[in-house]
């Protein structure tokens, strides 16, 4: 009996994952974060820990605000969010399956997220280290080109891990990149890119001459390297950086950052950054103002006057 609730448990994650996948257009990413989160739900509701006794049809909202409540000090008001977001979608999916007849998610009020400013990479930082590197060194030129091409362009680390051969147009010098929920779109490469991209190809194919194709642009021995390996790549470029934040996104907020400070339009960075909303682009436009605000109390008299 424990066996067939357990292949049943198995069944509906494989379709809950599905749900996610094809019916919401989730990405990869987030259908294993929901249906971690499900999991870590359902251990902490189960009796003894037994999640082969779970029944959705007995879940309340209270059961669901206490468990948020008891994960509350020890997860961030995102990740308390997406927790959220996770129930909802699981029991929506088994609501439309008619497995259950109401949401018990439904009335819970998402965790409010704090606003911050994305933080970003000072210019004479960034530009010494992606011009310090070794050519004659394997390791330290993929470090090169990662750390280029998530500068000069503000993929995502998904997206720059995904990028195969195939995608890359030298004559019309642009990349076709697949973002959040599989939305394609191109976004324009610079000719002195395109020049580093040929060579490192080259030295990839010398050091790993059995590589699948299309070729991931990206490799290591075993194909695309893992979100993790690109993640360690970015973190030990940043080491010596003044950034707190040490990691693949940062490098998306100081392009971003550097286009607006630059003079490019806000419509420019929402389509190169594959932002669905312009909303969610304005929030580069406070950080610039923010430096402006900087710029001014240090250097303006009449603000050096007020300080008097």
């Amino acid at each position: 009996m424990a066996a067939e609730s357990t292949l049943r448990q198995r069944e509906v994650k494989t379709e809950f994952s599905k749900y996610l996948r094809y019916e919401l257009n989730r990405s990869p990413h987030t259908v294993e974060a929901y249906c971690r989160d499900i999991e870590q739900f359902v251990r902490w509701l189960m009796p003894d820990g037994d999640p082969a006794a779970f029944r959705p049809a007995s879940v309340t909202t209270a059961d669901i605000r206490a468990w948020l409540t008891s994960i509350a000090a020890e997860d961030s008001a995102l990740t308390l969010r997406r927790k959220t977001q996770s129930l909802r979608a699981f029991f929506r999916f088994l609501l439309k399956r008619g497995a259950i007849t109401s949401n018990p998610a439904s009335d819970i009020v998402l965790a409010k997220a704090p606003k911050h400013l994305p933080e970003f990479v000072k210019e004479n930082e960034i530009e010494e280290i992606v011009t310090s590197y070794n050519p004659a060194d394997f390791r330290s030129f993929r470090q090169h080109i990662v750390m280029l091409l998530l500068y000069s362009t503000g993929l995502r680390r998904e997206e720059l891990r995904t990028i195969t051969d195939a995608d890359i147009d030298f004559s019309l010098r642009e990349v076709k990149v697949f973002g959040k929920r599989s939305k394609e779109r191109t976004v324009p490469l610079p000719e002195q890119l395109l020049k580093e991209i040929r060579t490192w190809q080259t030295v990839r194919d010398s050091h790993f001459p059995d590589l699948p194709s299309p070729k991931p642009l990206i490799a290591g021995r075993d194909g695309a390297l893992s979100r993790t390996a690109i993640y360690g790549i970015v973190r030990d470029a940043l080491s010596a950086s003044s950034a707190q934040r040490k990691s693949p996104h940062i490098l998306r907020h100081t392009f971003a950052t550097s286009m607006l400070n630059n003079g490019a339009s806000l419509d420019t960075v929402k389509e190169f950054l594959g932002h669905a909303s312009l909303s969610t682009t304005q929030i580069y436009t406070h950080l610039s103002f923010a430096e402006l605000k900087k710029a001014y109390s240090s250097a303006h008299p009449r603000s050096r006057d007020e300080k008097k």
